[in-house]
């Protein structure tokens, strides 16, 4: 599937967070959306999976107007985990899990051979299958979120919508779970705060400062020191990795060291 953001606009009590942003993510692509706290990433996302309407501005699926699907037709088409996605019932993992399903079914809501495996595909993938029978707000931090991000893969969507996915996940889990909705089949779509986990997973990437899309293009065309030091008030010096020859990032402070007195 095929997204295309153009000239979106979102306005809350006269405050402007995002300004006439334009992008788009190919069918199958890895699309990153980085800048720093404050920058509008999770507004712009918001309303991609429709928890905000721009006040201007248009979001689109392989061409189609998402705004004018309904949140049943939308959520076939479209999975999301939100940077916030708190649960305050103590339901079992495998229940949670199963949500995921729930635009698949008919209105009987009964689950079926189908539902079934692609939850216990989902859970297996994320390396969560243990914890089925576990009950949510028993897991810690990176449990829940492996949990709900097998939610999203659940659903099965051509689109996967992601607000920091590797929240409070360990460096290897973080490392598995862009590997993983990588090559779950969807185009993704995500922000993130590390720059080298985007630079190694993203195909693209989406720079937005002060709720605007200053730079977009490959990861190596787009990290670049002057911007990095523009956007993000930071030194970088961008090395190969010894291994893979993927572009990584090392920080400085931008300015002067201080030192002891």
């Amino acid at each position: 599937m095929r997204i295309d953001i153009e000239d979106l606009t979102v306005e809350i009590a006269g405050a402007r967070l995002v300004s006439d942003a334009t992008l788009g993510a190919g069918q199958g692509q890895l699309v990153g959306l980085v800048g720093p706290n404050g920058s509008g990433k999770s507004t712009l996302l918001r309303c991609v999976y429709r928890a905000l309407r721009p006040s201007a501005g248009t979001v689109r699926l392989d061409g189609e107007d998402l705004y004018a699907m309904s949140p049943r037709e939308s959520a076939r088409r479209l999975a999301a985990l939100p940077q916030e996605a708190a649960s305050e019932f103590d339901f079992t993992v495998a229940e949670v899990v199963a949500m995921g399903r729930t635009p698949h079914q008919s209105s009987v809501g009964r689950a079926t051979e189908a539902d079934r495996t692609a939850c216990a595909r989902a859970l297996a993938g994320v390396g969560a299958a243990h914890l089925a029978d576990r009950g949510f707000l028993t897991l810690s931090g990176g449990e829940k979120q492996r949990v709900l991000i097998a939610r999203a893969l659940a659903q099965e969507p051509r689109l996967l919508v992601l607000d920091e996915p590797t929240n409070h996940l360990d460096i290897a889990q973080q490392l598995d779970v862009l590997a993983l909705v990588r090559d779950s089949g969807p185009t993704v779509l995500t922000s993130l705060h590390d720059l080298n986990l985007a630079a190694l997973h993203c195909d693209l990437l989406h720079v937005i400062a002060g709720g605007r899309i200053v730079a977009s293009g490959a990861p190596y065309d787009v990290l670049t020191p002057e911007l990095l030091a523009e956007v993000f008030g930071v030194r970088a010096h961008r090395v190969p990795h010894p291994e893979t020859g993927a572009l990584q990032l090392l920080f400085d402070r931008l300015g002067p060291a201080r030192t002891d007195s």
